[in-house]
């Protein structure tokens, strides 16, 4: 018979699942909104992608400074200390007059959501053993990776019913129960005494990023400023390149490189680089030229996404089965390509605008895409690193994720050319296919299946993963 959880595992779940469901929710939830704050606040498609960006910038750049953060200072406390950040950052967005202001505290809200993430797979791994560990992180897997997808039609219902602001103030119901759970958990705070965190790789990557975001999304605006941008851009890579550099010799590096030794890690996290700023990119211009170009509503902009999620949802379980059994080579390969021929059936989008024919077809084959690559990239990951480093790994997965998103919606104007009508969402469509082209080209050349070993024709009774329910 299958482990239980006990009532205490249960609870460090729902917690786990609170706190990230609220930072993967809210990176989604924007995008059908962008619109209508840009009517309301003013500012054009810059406006739209530092709404976007500003968030990812230090959500993307800090979440490993919160993974080290979380062995130094105790999981639950970091945790905490990212719910409130959340919760008191979504209010000042919700209230924010001006774009200025509310692109501020989009970027409050990235840091404090760099600390929910990893603490709370950090809380689930320090409070149970495989097998009951597995199953509780396939259920926080499941349900984060379903705030993702719901997020745009949850965005526009609210906007169409109530106001944009009311998207960002959702947060605080789940926020608030996690923080009640919170009080009810009897695990003990986990530290490691000898944890470091390495601030000055922090600042390194965090200055290198957004220096080169900045460059991104401003110099296809031109002006006086653009001989400044360039110098930001060069600036900014030189600062990532010297947080590369300081990872080789930190005592206790934020990014540990020697994890890129496996080849399946390395190969498995370039292609997450290419797939995840595919679904950012294609995610923005889909929810965003529904509305602005072909007119729909922000909730029908949201429903259109509406057969990805069942998609993933009625699948994902069944390919991390089957992907199990035969490895996860195939799955990557082929479930990117298929990605990428619904961004191309986006193609027959036309002036005379017509869902049924013109995205939902392409809305299907994503989400088959989608369905096929997520499990298996997941499991891939984890299984390339020693089991003790399955949380940094994954750590560094949600940091890449992150990033490639930041970097697709930061390089948005040169891709549309600079305006996102008709001709710009055919080419934004385009070059989504393309990046998830090459991660399915990356996974089938880089990617290895892991080597199984044989069981005896008399092995004794079957290890409690493969046990039946009960």
């Amino acid at each position: 018979m299958a482990e239980r959880m006990t009532h205490q595992q249960r609870l460090v779940v729902a917690v786990a699942v609170l706190g990230s469901f609220v930072a993967f929710l809210d990176g989604t939830v924007v995008n059908v909104a962008l619109p209508a704050i840009g009517r309301e606040l003013g500012g054009g498609l810059s406006t739209q992608q530092w709404t976007v960006d500003a968030y990812l910038v230090t959500l993307g750049a800090l979440i490993l400074v919160a993974g080290a953060a979380s062995d130094a200072y105790g999981r639950i406390l970091v945790l905490r200390i990212g719910l409130i950040g959340f919760g008191v950052a979504s209010l000042a967005v919700a209230a924010a007059p001006t774009v200025e202001l509310l692109i501020a505290a989009r970027a409050l809200q990235g840091l404090a959501g760099a600390f929910l993430v990893p603490s709370s797979l950090a809380l689930i791994t320090g409070a149970m053993a495989d097998p009951v560990r597995s199953r509780a992180i396939g259920v926080w897997t499941s349900l984060t990776t379903a705030a993702m997808i719901v997020g745009p039609l949850l965005g526009g219902v609210i906007v169409d019913n109530v106001s944009w602001r009311w998207v960002f103030l959702i947060n605080v119901a789940p926020i608030g129960l996690a923080l009640w759970l919170l009080t009810r958990l009897e695990v003990r705070d986990g530290r490691r005494p000898d944890a470091r965190i390495d601030w000055l790789g922090a600042l390194l990557c965090t200055a290198g990023l957004g220096l080169a975001v900045l460059a991104l999304i401003e110099l296809p605006n031109g002006g006086p400023a653009s001989a400044w941008l360039w110098v930001a851009l060069a600036l900014g890579i030189l600062l990532f390149a010297g947080f590369v550099v300081r990872q080789r010799t930190a005592p206790q590096p934020l990014l540990p490189l020697e994890l890129f030794r496996s080849r399946t890690f390395a190969s498995g996290n370039l292609a997450t680089l290419f797939i995840y700023a595919a679904l950012s990119l294609n995610g923005f211009v889909v929810a965003v030229y529904l509305q602005q170009g072909a007119g729909l509503s922000a909730t029908l902009a949201g429903l259109a996404s509406l057969p990805t999620t069942l998609l993933v949802i009625a699948l994902s379980s069944r390919v991390g089965i089957l992907s199990g059994r035969v490895g996860p080579r195939l799955f990557m390969s082929v479930g990117p390509i298929v990605m990428a021929v619904g961004c191309l059936l986006l193609l027959a989008v036309d002036t005379a605008f017509d869902y049924w024919w013109q995205v939902l077809p392409g809305m299907i084959v994503l989400g088959l895409g989608l369905a096929i690559t997520v499990s298996p990239l997941t499991a891939a990951i984890l299984g390339a690193v020693d089991e003790r480093r399955a949380g940094i790994a994954s750590a560094v997965n949600n940091a890449v994720a992150r990033v490639a998103g930041l970097l697709a919606i930061a390089s948005l104007a040169p891709i549309v050319g600079g305006v996102l009508d008709l001709v710009g969402f055919h080419r934004a469509a385009i070059v989504a296919a393309a990046l998830l082209i090459a991660g399915g080209v990356v996974s089938a050349i880089g990617v290895q299946n892991p080597v199984r070993t044989p069981q005896p024709a008399d092995a004794g009774e079957p290890a409690p993963d493969d046990a039946p329910p009960s």
